[in-house]
């Protein structure tokens, strides 16, 4: 990291509005996004007051949105133009096909060359948004798609992206659809009632302590990706079923109970790192696990099979990951709460660019909560890299 003292800057944030026409079977979102053949989309540009740049830093998760995040605005106030960009399913992802939202990211992306002018992107892939800018940045180098995971035409391959410069990977999961395998509890027997259980798969039942046995992760691994495969089954036949009846239904809602009971929240011995045991990133694990927000707790088909299915997802980090040559940063967070430790250098290991990196920020929870100290060290981490790059002055 450097030792040069930088400029620190006021940031103007400015709201952000975009707008292209697609064509849709039916409506997936509130409001008007979507309506008349129109997808809307807004976000926020933070600007480093009086500081011109040809290079903008994007931010975008599939349905949060970012711009509340320490990270965009600390970057803007060291000099860094930032978009934190919403997606057209913004705060609700229960209908979200991750292809969709790839085309999102493109529609910013020109608009952030052609309308605003500048020569460079960087894509800041964190957290969920890591999945979905790899997938962006793999079908604008190397565009494969034409369906969605359910079959319907949505064809990438003429979408005209345009591949963002650099990629800096920070506090990222390889998936969504692998995290959720590897947090779904196995111990729910019927999808139907949460309160009917196998106890010898419960890792809230007080009889079950860690440390967990090899044997034990073993079984639970199993029945994870078993509970996960079944959901998919009957998905598929879902499916099959309303496109042979060739009615006005076309999609369905259901809901899925109890997605937060990774062993890792509860055993520091499995991936040790230095996150807090007995807590995950949505506070007491047992309480998340039957909460109303968990991952996947309510979805629509056409969607659990674009982000919820490892079989079936084409958000999947590694994969997407050797397609990828710009020069690529990952960062991991060795306190990380919310992704697992393993992720990042997965994906690092598959990076096709002859330019890359990879850091391991010490004692970095995922949020940088209450380590102001240690989160403008990570920005002079960053802005040393992408200044040695070209994409930033000192």
């Amino acid at each position: 990291m450097t030792s040069t003292q930088r400029t620190r800057h006021e940031v103007d944030a400015q709201w952000v509005h975009i707008h292209y026409s697609e064509a849709a079977q039916f409506k997936t979102v509130y409001g008007f996004s979507g309506q008349q053949g129109v997808v809307h989309l807004e976000g926020v540009r933070y600007m480093p007051r009086g500081v011109k740049s040809d290079t903008l830093m994007i931010y975008m998760h599939p349905a949060s949105t970012l711009q509340l995040l320490p990270m965009p605005n600390a970057m803007a106030a060291n000099g860094v133009h930032v978009l934190c960009a919403g997606s057209r399913y913004a705060r609700n992802d229960t209908a979200l096909i991750m292809e969709h939202v790839v085309r999102d990211m493109g529609a910013y992306i020109r608009h952030a060359k052609e309308d605003w002018g500048y020569q460079n992107v960087v894509l800041g892939g964190w957290s969920g948004g890591g999945s979905l800018s790899l997938l962006y940045q793999a079908q604008a180098e190397k565009p494969t798609i034409t369906h969605t995971p359910a079959g319907d035409p949505y064809d990438l391959t003429t979408a005209g992206l345009l591949p963002a410069d650099a990629f800096i990977l920070q506090a990222a999961h390889v998936s969504r659809a692998l995290v959720l395998q590897d947090w779904i509890d196995p111990s729910v027997i019927d999808e139907n009632n949460p309160e009917v259980l196998d106890e010898s798969l419960n890792i809230y039942n007080a009889d079950i302590k860690p440390p967990y046995s090899a044997e034990f992760m073993l079984r639970f691994r199993a029945a994870q990706k078993a509970r996960v495969e079944r959901r998919t089954a009957w998905v598929k036949e879902m499916l099959t079923d309303l496109k042979r009846k060739n009615g006005k239904e076309v999609e369905r809602g259901f809901m899925m109970h109890r997605t937060m009971a990774d062993p890792r929240f509860l055993d520091g011995s499995l991936e040790p790192n230095d996150r807090p045991i007995g807590m995950c990133y949505m506070g007491v694990p047992e309480t998340a696990n039957s909460g109303p927000i968990g991952l996947a707790r309510f979805s629509t088909l056409r969607a659990w099979l674009s982000q919820w299915s490892l079989a079936d997802t084409n958000a999947n980090g590694v994969k997407c990951a050797s397609s990828i040559t710009v020069p690529f940063l990952a960062l991991e967070h060795s306190a990380d709460d919310a992704v697992p430790q393993q992720h990042t250098d997965m994906v690092y290991r598959e990076v096709a660019s002859r330019d890359k990196q990879m850091h391991v920020v010490k004692g970095a929870s995922h949020y940088f909560v209450g380590q102001p100290e240690l989160m403008q060290n990570t920005v002079e981490l960053m802005l040393d890299w992408l200044q040695e790059r070209g994409f930033c002055k000192s």
